[in-house]
């Protein structure tokens, strides 16, 4: 098992047009979401980091480089740290549409995510594929201390699997952008010791 797991939000995206850009190219760090990535890697510099696994996202990879960098590790990429499938229902439209592109939909996200039955992948399983992640990192490097980077709901999704929460829980004070959450390993179970975020006026 690993012994301490960073989960590491990317930072703000350049998104105009404020549309759900799930796995669409081209959804890249804002210049503020660069400055937020600077001040994660800065944050995260002396903590003894061993390994750096990312999305394969453009922001969530941009959020991972300095992060590496600054740790002086690789960065790699694992697929299941991906977008909810659920934004992949919604790719490209503006969230303003959203409630006439898909009545009732953004409705129910916000009152029970846990729960959607027009959702392409459920939570749960959301979830369990991010802790899948977590469960072969611990194999690959027992002991270590490692950061994962991706995206708001995996990373809240799979915060809340760890700790034991419930999953209806997704929107209770969720990961801001280039946030840190800091997950400590002892007695048997996953402890969340820290969450850490950039200053606003960044």
């Amino acid at each position: 098992m690993l012994a301490r797991l960073h989960l590491v939000r990317h930072g703000e995206v350049d998104n105009p047009n404020d549309v759900v850009y799930a796995d669409l190219p081209g959804f890249v760090l804002s210049e503020l979401g660069h400055r937020q990535a600077a001040a994660a890697a800065a944050y995260l510099a002396t903590t003894g980091v061993g390994a750096v696994v990312s999305s394969p996202l453009e922001r969530a990879l941009q959020t991972a480089q300095p992060i590496a960098e600054a740790t002086q590790v690789a960065v790699t990429t694992d697929g299941r740290l991906t977008e909810w499938g659920l934004s992949g229902r919604w790719a490209g439209v503006a969230w303003d549409d959203l409630p006439t592109a898909y009545p009732g939909e953004v409705e129910a996200y916000l009152v029970s995510p846990h729960d959607l039955s027009f959702s392409p992948e459920s939570l749960d399983a959301l979830a369990k594929r991010m802790a899948a992640v977590v469960a072969d990192l611990g194999r690959e490097h027992p002991g270590a201390t490692v950061v994962v980077v991706s995206h708001m709901d995996p990373v809240q999704a799979l915060r809340l699997h760890l700790l034991g929460r419930p999953l209806s829980d997704l929107l209770v004070d969720p990961p801001r952008h280039a946030s840190v959450s800091t997950l400590d390993w002892f007695d048997d179970t996953w402890h969340e010791v820290s969450r850490w975020q950039p200053e606003p006026t960044l």
